[in-house]
C-alpha cells in the first residue's frame, strides 16, 4: 500500500466503519454484522433524561492534592497564592501564583516512562484522575468501552512547547525533543489517562479557553445521556505558569500586577478594589457514571448532575458581553436540561468570579438577568478564584468539585478578600464574604465558567432524590 493510500485509510478507516448504509441498500452479511456491537447497543439505548452522577472527585491544586484537602482548605478562607518559584519573575509586573508543590508525577502512573515523557499538564490531568477513580471505587478497564475520557485544557503542554522552541532556536532542530508534539497536544491528556486506566469509550479534550473543564463535563452528561457511555472521566488540567504565558498575560494587562508584596491578598473577586486574575495550575476530574450504573456497584453518590448549557457571546475575542446575555443564555439552557422550572431550586452559585473588573460585573448581571433582580439576591454566590487563584482550563473542574462539596456538606466556600462592596457597578449580591456558611440544605448548585473567545458554559448539580 502506497504511503498516502495508508494515510488516508489511517485517517478515514475509522469513519467509514461506522457510517450506516444507505436507505434500500443491503451489503454482504460479512460487511452487515462486522460494526462493532458498542455501536449497536448505544444506538439503542439513548435516553436523553437518563439521570447521571458523581462517584468520585480528583484534585490537584495549591489548596490541596485531593478533594477532601482541598475543601478543607476552601474553608478555611486561606490563600494559596504566593511568589512564582517555576521561574525566574523578577523582571515580570505579575510575580505572584498559585503552584503545585511537592508533586511527584510518578506516584500517578502505572508506567513511569509515560510521566517522563508527558508535559505537567498531563501529570496533573492523570493524577487527578486517578485520585478521582480511586474515590470512586470504580475499575475502569473493567467498563471498556463503556468508559469515556474527557479532559481538557486551555493551553495543552505550554512548559513542552516553550522550552523546545528555546531549544530549537539555540542548538537547531536535531535537537527537539521527539516527544515534543505528543506532549504539546491538548487531547495527550485524555489519551494518556484512557492508556493508563483502559477506558476505551468517547475519547478527545475539548478546548475553550477557561470554560473549558466545565464544557467536558457538561458534553459528558450528554454522552452518558445519549447511551454512549455509563460512566465518564471528565474534567481539566492546567499548567500555564509559565514565562511566555505570564509576559502575555501581562501584555494583556489582564493580571494582578499590584500585590506581588501581598500575594493573599491579590484575587478579591467581586471586591470594588479587584485588579487582575491571579493565574493558578492543577486539574479537577469527576468520575460521572449513569444512575443505574452507580446503584448496580453500590456506589456512593455525591450528586446528581442535573443539567448544562453553553452558548458563546458572538461578541469580542477577550471581554464578556457587556450585559451579560450570553452567560444568562447559558444559565436558562442548563436549567432546561435539568428538567427545572423553579429556579429556587438553585442554592448556590460558584461564579466565574476572576477578580477583573468586566467579568465580575458582567457575570453579576448575567445572574440578575436570569434569576431576576430579587431571585438573585435570594440566592449565595461565591468565588473560591480568591483561595485557588485562576487555573484556567482547570478552573471549572476544581470548582465543580466545591459545588458537589457544598451539596454533601450543606456548607458553603466563600469569597475570600471580599473587604469593600462594589455597589457603584451594581455587584450588589451575597456573595458569601470571607467565611463559610452553613445551611439546612444545599438544594442545587451551579458552576459556571466564562473563556476568551466568548465561551460561556454551565452546569448544575443537586440533591440525589
Amino acid at each position: 500500500m502506497r504511503p498516502a493510500t495508508l494515510l488516508c485509510a489511517c485517517l478515514c478507516g475509522h469513519a467509514y466503519a461506522f457510517l450506516p448504509p444507505l436507505s434500500g441498500t443491503k451489503l454482504p452479511n460479512a460487511q452487515r454484522y462486522s460494526q462493532p456491537r458498542s455501536a449497536v447497543r448505544m444506538a439503542a439505548e439513548v435516553d436523553p433524561k437518563k439521570r447521571v452522577v458523581v462517584t468520585g472527585m480528583g484534585v490537584v491544586s495549591g489548596c490541596g492534592k485531593d478533594a477532601d484537602s482541598f475543601w478543607e482548605f476552601l474553608l478555611a478562607g486561606k490563600s494559596s497564592i504566593a511568589r512564582v518559584e517555576a521561574f525566574d519573575v523578577s523582571e515580570y509586573k505579575c510575580q505572584i501564583g498559585s503552584e503545585v508543590r511537592d508533586f511527584t508525577a510518578a506516584d500517578y502512573f502505572t508506567d513511569k516512562k509515560s510521566a517522563k515523557s508527558n508535559d505537567r499538564v498531563t501529570h496533573f490531568a492523570m493524577a487527578a484522575a486517578r485520585l478521582a477513580i480511586d474515590d470512586a471505587g470504580i475499575d475502569i478497564r473493567a467498563c471498556g468501552d463503556r468508559a469515556g475520557v474527557m479532559v481538557g485544557s486551555a493551553f495543552g503542554g505550554m512548559d513542552t512547547f516553550e522550552k523546545q522552541v528555546l531549544k530549537l532556536a539555540s542548538s537547531g532542530p536535531s535537537k527537539v525533543s521527539p516527544f515534543t508534539i505528543p506532549a504539546l497536544l491538548g487531547n495527550t491528556a485524555s489519551g494518556v489517562i484512557a492508556i493508563e486506566t483502559g477506558a476505551k469509550g468517547p475519547n478527545f479534550g475539548l478546548v475553550s479557553a477557561c470554560a473549558t473543564a466545565t464544557h467536558c463535563i457538561g458534553e459528558s452528561l450528554k454522552t452518558i445521556r445519549a447511551g454512549e457511555a455509563d460512566v465518564m472521566i471528565a474534567g481539566g488540567a492546567e499548567a500555564a505558569i509559565t514565562p511566555l504565558s505570564y509576559a502575555g498575560f501581562c501584555s494583556l494587562k489582564a493580571m494582578a500586577t499590584g500585590y506581588n508584596d501581598d500575594p493573599q491578598r491579590a484575587s478579591r473577586p467581586f471586591d470594588k478594589d479587584r485588579a487582575g486574575f491571579v493565574m493558578a495550575e492543577g486539574g479537577g476530574v469527576l468520575i460521572l457514571e449513569s444512575l443505574e450504573h452507580a446503584q448496580k456497584r453500590g456506589a456512593k453518590i455525591y450528586a446528581e448532575l442535573a443539567g448544562y448549557g453553553a452558548s458563546g457571546d458572538a461578541h469580542h475575542i477577550t471581554s464578556p458581553a457587556p450585559d451579560g446575555a450570553g452567560l444568562a443564555d447559558a444559565f436558562e439552557r442548563c436549567l432546561k436540561s435539568a428538567g427545572c422550572d423553579d429556579k429556587a431550586q438553585v442554592t448556590y452559585i460558584n461564579a466565574h468570579g476572576t477578580s477583573t473588573a468586566y467579568n465580575d460585573k458582567f457575570e453579576t448581571m448575567a445572574i440578575k438577568r436570569c434569576f431576576g433582580e430579587e431571585g438573585a439576591k435570594a440566592l449565595y454566590v461565591s468565588s473560591t478564584k480568591g483561595a485557588t487563584g485562576h487555573a484556567l482550563g482547570a478552573a471549572g473542574g476544581l470548582e465543580a468539585v466545591a459545588c458537589c462539596k457544598a451539596i454533601q456538606t450543606s456548607t458553603l466556600p466563600p469569597t475570600i478578600n471580599y473587604q469593600t462592596p462594589d455597589l457603584e457597578n451594581g455587584l450588589d449580591l451575597n456573595y458569601v464574604p470571607n467565611k463559610p456558611i452553613t445551611l439546612d440544605t444545599v438544594t442545587g448548585a451551579i458552576s459556571d465558567n466564562l473563556g476568551f473567545g466568548g465561551h460561556n458554559a454551565a452546569i448544575f448539580f443537586k440533591k440525589l432524590e
